[in-house]
Protein backbone atom coordinates (compact mmCIF):
# COMPACT_ATOMS: atom_id res chain seq x y z
CA UNK A 1 0.00 0.00 0.00
CA UNK A 2 1.00 3.40 -0.98
CA UNK A 3 2.82 5.77 1.67
CA UNK A 4 2.28 2.79 4.72
CA UNK A 5 5.40 1.39 6.60
CA UNK A 6 3.14 -0.62 8.98
CA UNK A 7 5.55 0.56 12.08
CA UNK A 8 2.16 1.66 13.52
CA UNK A 9 0.22 -1.67 13.00
CA UNK A 10 3.37 -3.87 13.75
CA UNK A 11 3.86 -1.42 17.08
CA UNK A 12 0.04 -2.75 18.10
CA UNK A 13 0.51 -5.91 17.17
CA UNK A 14 3.54 -6.52 19.56
CA UNK A 15 1.91 -4.66 22.28
CA UNK A 16 -0.48 -7.63 21.68
CA UNK A 17 2.08 -10.14 20.94
CA UNK A 18 3.26 -9.63 25.01
CA UNK A 19 0.49 -9.36 26.46
CA UNK A 20 -1.07 -13.09 25.58
CA UNK A 21 -0.51 -16.65 26.84
CA UNK A 22 -1.62 -19.64 25.46
CA UNK A 23 -1.25 -22.06 22.78
CA UNK A 24 1.63 -20.54 20.13
CA UNK A 25 -0.16 -22.11 16.88
CA UNK A 26 -3.90 -20.39 18.89
CA UNK A 27 -1.89 -17.19 19.61
CA UNK A 28 -0.29 -17.10 16.19
CA UNK A 29 -3.46 -17.40 14.21
CA UNK A 30 -5.10 -14.78 16.49
CA UNK A 31 -2.03 -12.11 15.88
CA UNK A 32 -2.49 -13.21 11.98
CA UNK A 33 -6.50 -12.41 12.08
CA UNK A 34 -5.25 -8.57 13.57
CA UNK A 35 -2.71 -7.97 11.29
CA UNK A 36 -5.01 -9.03 8.64
CA UNK A 37 -8.35 -6.69 10.12
CA UNK A 38 -5.80 -4.05 10.82
CA UNK A 39 -4.40 -3.83 6.80
CA UNK A 40 -8.01 -4.27 5.76
CA UNK A 41 -8.63 -1.12 7.21
CA UNK A 42 -5.23 1.10 6.51
CA UNK A 43 -6.71 -0.08 2.84
CA UNK A 44 -10.17 1.25 3.46
CA UNK A 45 -9.56 4.35 4.57
CA UNK A 46 -6.69 5.07 2.23
CA UNK A 47 -9.58 4.37 -0.15
CA UNK A 48 -11.21 7.14 1.65
CA UNK A 49 -8.61 9.85 1.03
CA UNK A 50 -6.46 9.46 4.00
CA UNK A 51 -2.97 9.81 3.81
CA UNK A 52 -1.08 6.29 4.76
CA UNK A 53 0.02 7.65 8.10
CA UNK A 54 -3.91 8.76 9.16
CA UNK A 55 -5.26 5.58 7.88
CA UNK A 56 -2.82 3.50 9.36
CA UNK A 57 -3.37 5.40 12.61
CA UNK A 58 -6.96 5.53 12.50
CA UNK A 59 -7.54 1.77 11.87
CA UNK A 60 -5.04 1.13 15.09
CA UNK A 61 -7.11 3.54 17.02
CA UNK A 62 -10.30 2.22 15.72
CA UNK A 63 -9.13 -1.77 16.28
CA UNK A 64 -8.77 -1.42 20.02
CA UNK A 65 -6.57 -1.08 22.44
CA UNK A 66 -4.65 -3.85 24.29
CA UNK A 67 -6.65 -3.38 27.14
CA UNK A 68 -9.69 -3.91 25.35
CA UNK A 69 -8.51 -6.68 23.34
CA UNK A 70 -6.71 -8.89 25.60
CA UNK A 71 -9.17 -10.19 27.95
CA UNK A 72 -11.15 -11.44 24.91
CA UNK A 73 -8.36 -12.99 22.96
CA UNK A 74 -6.74 -14.49 26.17
CA UNK A 75 -10.65 -16.00 27.05
CA UNK A 76 -10.08 -18.05 23.92
CA UNK A 77 -5.94 -18.22 24.51
CA UNK A 78 -7.31 -20.01 27.73
CA UNK A 79 -10.02 -22.45 25.95
CA UNK A 80 -7.77 -23.57 23.71
CA UNK A 81 -5.20 -24.22 26.58
CA UNK A 82 -7.46 -26.29 28.40
CA UNK A 83 -8.71 -28.35 25.43
CA UNK A 84 -5.15 -29.54 24.46
CA UNK A 85 -4.79 -30.61 27.81
CA UNK A 86 -7.71 -31.95 28.53
CA UNK A 87 -7.44 -34.38 24.71
CA UNK A 88 -3.82 -34.80 26.32
CA UNK A 89 -5.01 -36.03 30.12
CA UNK A 90 -7.97 -38.46 28.54
CA UNK A 91 -5.57 -40.35 26.11
CA UNK A 92 -2.96 -40.79 29.09
CA UNK A 93 -5.56 -41.74 31.43
CA UNK A 94 -7.26 -44.21 28.93
CA UNK A 95 -4.11 -46.11 28.15
CA UNK A 96 -2.80 -46.30 31.81
CA UNK A 97 -5.99 -47.78 32.95
CA UNK A 98 -6.20 -49.45 30.57
CA UNK A 99 -2.73 -51.14 30.03
CA UNK A 100 -0.98 -50.07 33.34
CA UNK A 101 -1.23 -52.85 35.35
CA UNK A 102 1.05 -54.89 32.52
CA UNK A 103 3.84 -53.13 33.80
CA UNK A 104 3.58 -55.06 36.91
CA UNK A 105 2.80 -58.68 35.26
CA UNK A 106 6.39 -60.11 35.95
CA UNK A 107 6.34 -58.82 39.09
CA UNK A 108 7.08 -61.80 41.98
CA UNK A 109 3.29 -60.89 43.67
CA UNK A 110 2.06 -61.46 40.17
CA UNK A 111 3.40 -65.10 40.41
CA UNK A 112 2.05 -66.58 43.41
CA UNK A 113 4.92 -64.82 45.31
CA UNK A 114 4.61 -63.11 48.92
CA UNK A 115 2.03 -60.05 48.13
CA UNK A 116 3.10 -56.39 48.80
CA UNK A 117 2.59 -54.44 51.57
CA UNK A 118 -0.62 -53.12 52.43
CA UNK A 119 0.50 -49.62 51.81
CA UNK A 120 1.87 -51.01 48.12
CA UNK A 121 -1.28 -51.94 47.06
CA UNK A 122 -3.12 -48.70 48.22
CA UNK A 123 -0.98 -46.50 46.82
CA UNK A 124 -1.45 -48.25 43.70
CA UNK A 125 -5.08 -48.43 43.87
CA UNK A 126 -5.00 -44.00 44.51
CA UNK A 127 -3.10 -44.06 40.98
CA UNK A 128 -5.86 -45.66 39.47
CA UNK A 129 -8.28 -43.43 41.15
CA UNK A 130 -6.05 -40.15 40.20
CA UNK A 131 -5.94 -41.30 36.74
CA UNK A 132 -10.07 -41.63 36.81
CA UNK A 133 -10.33 -38.34 38.81
CA UNK A 134 -8.54 -36.59 35.37
CA UNK A 135 -10.51 -38.65 33.05
CA UNK A 136 -13.63 -37.39 34.16
CA UNK A 137 -12.43 -33.44 34.77
CA UNK A 138 -11.26 -33.94 31.02
CA UNK A 139 -14.68 -34.46 29.90
CA UNK A 140 -16.38 -32.00 31.92
CA UNK A 141 -13.94 -29.18 30.91
CA UNK A 142 -14.34 -30.51 27.15
CA UNK A 143 -18.47 -30.73 27.50
CA UNK A 144 -18.31 -27.34 29.13
CA UNK A 145 -16.06 -25.79 26.14
CA UNK A 146 -18.29 -27.81 23.54
CA UNK A 147 -21.64 -26.53 25.00
CA UNK A 148 -20.09 -22.96 25.42
CA UNK A 149 -18.97 -23.05 21.30
CA UNK A 150 -22.58 -24.19 20.96
CA UNK A 151 -24.53 -21.29 22.84
CA UNK A 152 -22.30 -18.60 20.83
CA UNK A 153 -20.50 -17.91 24.07
CA UNK A 154 -16.40 -18.52 22.58
CA UNK A 155 -13.91 -18.79 25.30
CA UNK A 156 -13.69 -20.37 29.09
CA UNK A 157 -16.74 -20.85 31.04
CA UNK A 158 -16.47 -21.29 34.71
CA UNK A 159 -17.02 -24.93 34.66
CA UNK A 160 -14.30 -25.48 32.27
CA UNK A 161 -12.01 -23.51 34.36
CA UNK A 162 -13.00 -25.16 37.09
CA UNK A 163 -12.65 -28.34 35.45
CA UNK A 164 -8.67 -27.56 33.95
CA UNK A 165 -8.03 -26.37 38.00
CA UNK A 166 -8.99 -29.54 39.31
CA UNK A 167 -7.21 -31.64 36.27
CA UNK A 168 -3.77 -29.62 36.82
CA UNK A 169 -4.22 -30.34 40.14
CA UNK A 170 -4.79 -33.65 40.22
CA UNK A 171 -2.01 -34.26 37.76
CA UNK A 172 0.03 -32.84 40.00
CA UNK A 173 -0.56 -35.22 42.26
CA UNK A 174 -0.14 -38.01 40.28
CA UNK A 175 3.38 -37.20 39.14
CA UNK A 176 4.25 -37.42 42.90
CA UNK A 177 2.69 -40.74 43.66
CA UNK A 178 3.22 -41.93 40.06
CA UNK A 179 6.82 -41.75 40.56
CA UNK A 180 6.58 -42.98 44.71
CA UNK A 181 4.81 -46.37 43.30
CA UNK A 182 7.41 -46.70 40.51
CA UNK A 183 10.21 -46.29 43.13
CA UNK A 184 8.78 -48.54 45.58
CA UNK A 185 8.23 -51.00 42.95
CA UNK A 186 12.01 -51.33 42.17
CA UNK A 187 12.54 -51.54 46.12
CA UNK A 188 9.97 -54.51 46.11
CA UNK A 189 11.40 -56.00 42.79
CA UNK A 190 14.76 -56.23 42.49
CA UNK A 191 14.42 -57.39 38.51
CA UNK A 192 12.79 -54.67 37.80
CA UNK A 193 15.07 -52.94 36.07
CA UNK A 194 15.45 -55.95 33.81
CA UNK A 195 12.30 -56.45 32.68
CA UNK A 196 10.79 -54.66 29.22
CA UNK A 197 7.42 -53.70 30.26
CA UNK A 198 8.89 -51.46 32.80
CA UNK A 199 11.18 -50.21 30.94
CA UNK A 200 8.78 -49.31 27.90
CA UNK A 201 6.37 -48.09 31.08
CA UNK A 202 9.27 -45.75 32.25
CA UNK A 203 9.90 -44.13 28.97
CA UNK A 204 6.80 -44.04 27.79
CA UNK A 205 5.59 -42.18 30.88
CA UNK A 206 8.43 -40.18 30.84
CA UNK A 207 7.55 -38.66 27.45
CA UNK A 208 3.78 -38.52 28.73
CA UNK A 209 4.57 -36.54 31.38
CA UNK A 210 6.64 -34.20 29.17
CA UNK A 211 3.95 -33.74 27.05
CA UNK A 212 1.40 -33.26 29.92
CA UNK A 213 3.54 -30.71 31.98
CA UNK A 214 4.01 -28.89 28.72
CA UNK A 215 0.20 -29.09 28.50
CA UNK A 216 -0.43 -27.74 31.87
CA UNK A 217 1.88 -25.17 32.27
CA UNK A 218 0.69 -23.35 28.89
CA UNK A 219 -2.98 -23.71 30.51
CA UNK A 220 -1.67 -21.84 34.40
CA UNK A 221 0.16 -19.24 32.15
CA UNK A 222 -3.46 -19.15 29.73
CA UNK A 223 -5.50 -18.83 33.02
CA UNK A 224 -3.81 -16.78 35.50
Amino acid sequence: MRGVDGAQVEAHLRNLDVRLHGPARSKAELLTEARHALWDAVEAYQADGLSGPDAERRAVDEFGSPAELVPAYQAELAAGALRGLAVRGLVVAAVLIVAGDLTWQGSSWSQDGPRPPAGYLLLSASVNWIWAGVALLAVVGLLALAGAARRGRPGLPPAARLAGLGMTGLLAVGAVTGCALYAWSLNLWDAALTWPPMIVGLVAGGAAWFSLGRAARTWLLATR
